[in-house]
């Protein structure tokens, strides 16, 4: 352990290295890292209000602000993680230490303090060197006095708050002295270099110490609004950070379902096209399969011509249903876009799935296109046989004729 900073006007009383976590204030139910790595966790003693206080900062963030009542107990939930409830801040501290060691250490002291603003405020007087009697001694906080009115102010703490237990968050250390530590609210794994820890108290706090001289009260207050006004500020700064990435978040997904939209809009907008080329091109066939039948052209081509055209047909009228699903899908999709902060990634899967079938139906009107093409090239090829078979009808035709007045005249002769 080591000394802290000159936090409230004095040296802390007792200084450990933790990972600083807090209770999710919308589900209760997870934690959330309120330091990045494993910061200094102090106990000070503020003599001109008579508190005993737990004080973490991390660069100009207050990360723990919380005043010991002897309603308070620190609950160790794991081997190396421990909680305690603050009805006056409203929240639940967790700190994450790198040996049970330094947990059970931090847990003693959280003790001896408790039990000294306890006896403080029964009415136990400190003796003339600083200790408090029925307390052993270990460092000042057990030597300074704790006023009625401390105590006073926090009988009515809520006890079953300081008795609501949660899951510690999951950390791992390996060898090399990293810290893995997992939250679940916040998302996200936060890889932390933890630090090297050794016991000891500042020397300004031993036994008979009277070096320090207590603040003014109207210092003392003046530093006190001043941690309350950097924890309100660095709350507002976080808030105002996650809504900026939950902003721009959701305008990107807006983009981005937006040109799926347009996107999908125009390939129905070419199928329709596709598909009023597919009718006149069938209208077409139907007028030239009524020539031929005009002609009296071949039956098995006749034949073979009316199953292809029926085939075509049946294919138009798939393609017309999936058509029609596909303009519901575009109605559900504008839907979702509405909706699109609570279902913003089913909304994505759909287009993709939209886009499979983009590419299907394509590949599907290739072919339909390609049979079409087959079909009418076989068609040219019935009609030209029959002009040929015709022609040569003709020709036989003529020939008998000529045969027949040819015989007509010999026999009038």
């Amino acid at each position: 352990m080591t000394s802290g900073k000159d936090t409230m006007g004095e040296q802390p009383i007792f200084t450990c290295k933790a990972h600083v976590f807090h209770i999710d204030p919308k589900t209760k139910r997870s934690w959330i890292p309120a330091s990045t790595s494993a910061v200094s966790v102090s106990f000070f003693y503020d003599s001109t209000r008579n508190l005993y206080r737990i004080i973490s900062v991390e660069g100009t963030k207050a990360v723990i602000n919380s005043t010991i009542t002897p309603n308070m107990t620190f609950t160790k939930t794991s081997q190396k993680f421990g909680q305690w409830s603050d009805v006056r801040a409203n929240t639940v501290y967790g700190l994450g230490f790198a040996t049970e060691a330094e947990l059970n250490k931090f847990i003693e002291k959280f003790q001896e303090v408790k039990e000294a603003t306890r006896l403080v405020g029964g009415a136990t007087k400190p003796t003339s060197n600083g200790q408090s009697t029925g307390v052993t001694p270990v460092t000042s906080a057990n030597a300074s006095p704790v006023s009625n009115r401390a105590a006073s102010a926090t009988q009515g703490q809520n006890q079953s708050d300081s008795q609501q237990l949660l899951e510690p968050p999951g950390a791992h250390l390996n060898n090399s002295g990293t810290a893995t530590i997992k939250v679940d609210g916040e998302g996200g794994t936060s890889h932390v270099r933890s630090q090297s820890l050794s016991a000891g108290e500042s020397p300004k706090h031993q036994i008979g110490d009277k070096s320090s001289a207590p603040l003014g009260s109207g210092e003392a207050q003046l530093k006190y609004e001043n941690d309350r006004l950097k924890l309100a500020l660095a709350q507002s700064s976080a808030n105002a950070k996650k809504w900026e990435v939950e902003l721009a978040t959701l305008k990107s997904n807006n983009v981005r379902l937006t040109s799926a939209l347009q996107e999908s809009t125009a390939n129905v907008e070419e199928w329709k096209r596709q598909l009023q080329s597919y009718k006149e091109e069938n209208q077409r066939l139907k007028t030239r399969y009524l020539e031929l039948e005009a002609a009296k052209g071949s039956t098995e081509a006749a034949v073979e011509l009316r199953k292809e055209l029926a085939t075509l047909r049946l294919r138009i009228e798939t393609l017309e249903g999936e058509l029609t699903n596909k303009d519901e899908e575009i109605k559900r999709l504008n839907m979702l876009k509405q909706q699109q902060q609570q279902n913003a990634a089913p909304a994505e899967e759909r287009i993709k799935s939209l886009q499979q079938d983009n590419a299907e139906l394509q590949a599907a009107m290739s072919l339909a296109q390609a049979q079409l093409e087959t079909a009418l090239a076989a068609q040219d090829s019935q009609r030209r046989v029959i002009d040929t078979l015709n022609n040569q009808l003709a020709g036989r035709i003529q020939e008998l004729t000529m045969i027949h007045r040819e015989m007509t005249t010999a026999l009038q002769t």
